[in-house]
């Protein structure tokens, strides 16, 4: 069983490092690999997040599949700016994560949206799940984990599910669930609402164990 929210608070919620290099205008290298170099739950409790857009930023970086850098996206040509807001937390993902399309995702490692103050793009997080939104892009599945970061004004023990959120912490759901509905224009995003911290967690061992007998299958033996 996980331990108590209480006891976690002593050690889950650490910064683990800005370990990043900037290797050009458009690329950013790791100490270690971004895509596998950190273990997806590194306490009990937390969860690590890889930030590719910072809070407050609009530049769209994303980790590439191929090789674990971390690359500014390019669009028509150019560099992405996503024309809207900036976007309300630190946005990533977690390394050592895929979800499949057979189990509800779309074969990417999980994005997550960290609540909290902004911290530089390539920082590796603790974080504590707290739910998850619901969305649909373009009518396909495109969850987003929502999480608290560590030492974030939210890490108390007012902050440990959706619905301490609503209860204690108005409007703060409500922004993050207009952002990701409204920031690719109209009729591109559709909310189903939040799921709970149990519905997060599955999902997170779910992707987290889908990575890990990825790498471990023979070779020829992948979808």
């Amino acid at each position: 069983m996980r331990l108590p929210a209480l006891l976690c608070l002593a050690f889950c919620f650490l910064l683990v490092a800005p370990a990043a290099a900037q290797d050009d205008s458009f690329t950013l290298v790791g100490e270690r690999n971004f895509l596998d170099g950190y273990p997806a739950q590194p306490a009990e409790g937390a969860i690590n997040v890889v930030v590719e857009i910072p809070a407050g930023t609009n530049a769209k970086w994303e980790v590439r599949k191929e090789d674990g850098v971390m690359a500014w996206e390019f669009k028509n040509g150019k560099p992405r700016v996503v024309k809207y807001l900036p976007y309300p937390g630190n946005y990533g993902m977690v390394p050592r994560t895929l979800l499949s399309k057979e189990q509800g995702g779309d074969g990417d490692p999980l994005d997550v949206i960290v609540l909290g103050p902004a911290v530089p793009r390539g920082t590796v997080l603790r974080a504590r799940p707290v739910g998850i939104l619901r969305l649909l892009d373009g009518g396909e599945i495109d969850d987003k984990v929502l999480a608290v970061a560590a030492d974030a004004p939210l890490d108390s023990r007012w902050c440990g599910s959706v619905d301490d959120l609503r209860e204690h912490y108005p409007g703060i759901l409500d922004i993050v669930e207009i952002w990701f509905s409204s920031y690719k224009g109209p009729g591109e995003m559709e909310s189903l609402g939040y799921a709970d911290t149990d519905a997060a967690w599955e999902m997170i061992e779910a992707a987290a164990a889908t990575f890990e007998s990825r790498i471990a299958a023979p070779a020829g033996t992948e979808d």
